[in-house]
């Protein structure tokens, strides 16, 4: 008896949900939504984008998701900690951090903030923000008890609850802090005009909120295919976002629950877009890393690691399309 073996005939890729993890609290993170919801899911092709709430540390504990976003602090501590396969492949928004402080408390510099008691949210980029300012700028050193730091939550709406930084700040329990928007700015608010003043320089900090994937997502064909028209659908938000039209305002609002004349008070610290993925950016993750690694008390990453951790490959693709 002959036996006959089937050949399956191939038909066109099955559907597939890409599964994205960001926190879904920030403004960071809605260029994703915005994309997801708004030109990936609408392409089509029946492919869709689904946000799931998380982070980096979601690539090495779920197989299931394909890309995570985070700023690069928690992308250069997971790569220490955890997933070395993991890949930064694209900067999502670049943000620059601001710290408010009460004037009314004897502060008209940064050098007036030793002896202070500062808020943030320990192990966060804005931790890193608040150390690497007051270090560079005023010489300030949270080893040496210089300052303290006091934890706090973020809010971005008023009101803000009790154990938020900008009541916390209102009512005298902090006399600066340092985050991401729009709780600084709902801080300066809280203060008002006569007693807030800010500090930020971004040659020093600045948040790269970025894409993450992982080698074995990247390598496999179909998946790749898919990150890269997704990330096409992210470069057409950045277009919108820079556009600061009202309706993008509106869904960023909507998203994340902000006011709208609060967003578009910070929006102008947020430069949406690629960004370079080249040598300026691995400059900037290099002197990071060795303050982390000091604060983690681990051997710093080589610029041969942070060369493999950064692919353009991504978003050279993308912009060929």
């Amino acid at each position: 008896m002959k036996l006959f073996r089937l050949t399956p005939v191939l038909g066109p890729p099955a559907a597939h949900a890409l599964r994205i993890a960001a926190n879904q609290q920030w403004i960071e993170h809605t260029p994703i939504d915005y994309a997801a919801k708004n030109i990936y899911n609408k392409a089509g092709n029946g492919d869709t984008a689904t946000v799931v709430f998380g982070g980096v540390p979601n690539l090495g504990s779920d197989p299931s998701v394909d890309l995570a976003a985070n700023a690069e602090t928690q992308g250069l501590k997971f790569l220490a900690s955890s997933v070395r396969s993991m890949r930064l492949i694209g900067i999502i928004v670049e943000v620059t951090y601001r710290l408010v402080a009460d004037r009314s408390r004897g502060i008209s510099d940064l050098a007036d903030l030793r002896g202070k008691r500062i808020g943030t949210i320990p192990g966060t980029s804005a931790e890193v923000f608040i150390r690497r300012l007051l270090e560079t700028e005023a010489g300030l050193s949270w080893e040496r008890g210089d300052y303290t730091t006091v934890a706090g939550n973020a809010c971005m709406r008023e009101p803000c609850g009790s154990n938020t930084l900008p009541a916390m700040l209102r009512d005298g329990r902090v006399d600066a802090f340092g985050i991401w928007e729009t709780a600084v700015e709902l801080g300066v608010r809280a203060l008002g005009d006569d007693r807030a003043i800010t500090f930020k320089n971004a040659s020093i900090y600045r948040e790269v909120y970025s894409l993450y994937s992982t080698e074995a997502k990247l390598r496999d064909t179909r998946t790749r295919a898919r990150i890269v028209e997704f990330v096409r659908a992210l470069n057409q938000t950045y277009d919108l976002f820079r556009a600061e039209g009202d309706d993008v305002y509106a869904a960023v609002s909507q998203n994340i629950g902000v006011d709208v004349p609060v967003l578009r008070s910070v929006w102008a610290d947020h430069v949406w877009g690629p960004g370079s993925l080249g040598e300026t950016l691995i400059d900037y993750l290099e002197v990071e890393d060795q303050y982390l690694a000091k604060v983690d008390n681990r051997a710093p990453f080589s610029r041969a690691d942070l060369e493999r951790f950064v692919d353009n490959s991504v978003y050279e693709e993308a912009m060929q399309g």
